[in-house]
């Protein structure tokens, strides 16, 4: 039989060639993903400059995220902006996941939210209840954690229990999600039954050997975003507050958690201090270092990512 000449070149290529083609394919991602957290300076956080960012995020989200099979339903909760994403395929209606987007406190919208919120879905079989908090500076701390309160009260009216609900999030996502259940476990309150961190910034004072070392090779953040992302939205507080920086918070008693984070960030001794603390603290974790990847990988159209959130859904199986 006749050999096709065009499929024998492209199963001629090379693993080098293939991850080139990758790159290449990727790279218009990156730029955006890079567009919406651009940020020189604290003094040029300003609202206008944020306003495009907030529009690009959610341009992002609608040509990215993976809906096939899922419905997305958008509701007011007391004047926030929710939305449900729900497999179509029979899925388990008694858990959910709560999902705290990223964007540095200063950007992130519903459509952002999208992206994680449908790959989320995809691998737990559950539904998926993400939550527009509100900005800084507009609206500084703690007007997100009061967001992120109200919306594990909503699912508690509803009817779910704590262990019902995982609470997942990504960069200042995961921030948010371990501040939550810092101050559940501060109130004496339930804690969710586990949690899912994606990059999660978890040290606002920046200590970290990575904002150093990794500065160079971190295709996304950069220290300068970070300083001015942090400025916007707590400034003039002490940034080693626990409710600011969760790695230095009490860690007993958490639920058990997956970190994912990338060699090529300056966030990740944020992960890696993280499980060496919550390890201290005799609580089960799991830190997953993705090679040669960047910040929140997982929202890119890619095989690792995939794989990453494929882990993810393995973890959730051992833990229930």
């Amino acid at each position: 039989m006749e050999q096709d000449p065009i499929r024998m070149k492209l199963t001629r290529r090379t693993p080098e060639q293939r991850q080139d083609d990758e790159k290449r394919r990727l790279a218009p991602f990156l730029r955006a993903l890079k567009a919406v957290h651009t940020a020189t300076t604290p003094e040029v956080m300003d609202v206008e400059d944020l306003e495009k960012q907030r529009r690009g995020q959610e341009l992002l989200g609608r040509l990215v995220a993976p809906m096939a099979g899922m419905s997305w339903e958008p509701f007011q909760l007391e004047g926030m902006n929710c939305a449900w994403v729900r497999p179509h395929r029979g899925h388990d209606r008694r858990r959910a996941v709560l999902y705290c987007h990223g964007g540095g406190y200063t950007s992130g919208n519903l459509g952002y939210s999208r992206i994680l919120a449908s790959k989320l879905a995809n691998v737990t079989g559950w539904q998926v209840l993400s939550f527009e908090y509100r900005l800084a500076p507009e609206n500084p701390y703690p007007a997100a954690v009061e967001d992120a309160m109200k919306a594990w009260d909503y699912l508690m009216y509803q009817g779910y229990g704590a262990r019902d609900v995982v609470v997942a999030g990504d960069s200042a996502g995961g921030n948010l999600a371990l501040v939550l259940t810092h101050l559940l476990k501060t109130a004496g309150r339930r804690l969710p039954r586990a949690l899912i961190l994606l990059s999660p910034w978890t040290d606002m004072t920046a200590s970290g050997k990575s904002y150093q070392e990794r500065a160079d090779i971190d295709p996304v953040l950069t220290l300068n975003y970070i300083h001015a992302v942090r400025d916007a939205y707590a400034h003039g507080r002490d940034w080693s507050d626990p409710c600011l920086s969760p790695l230095f918070a009490d860690l007993s008693g958490f639920p058990p958690t997956l970190i994912q984070a990338g060699t090529n960030e300056i966030l990740l001794s944020d992960s890696i201090r993280l499980r060496d603390r919550l390890v201290q603290a005799a609580v089960p974790c799991r830190l997953e270092v993705w090679t040669e990847l960047w910040h929140v990988f997982q929202m890119f159209p890619m095989k690792k990512a995939t794989e990453a959130m494929e882990s993810i859904g393995r973890f959730l199986l051992e833990t229930l």
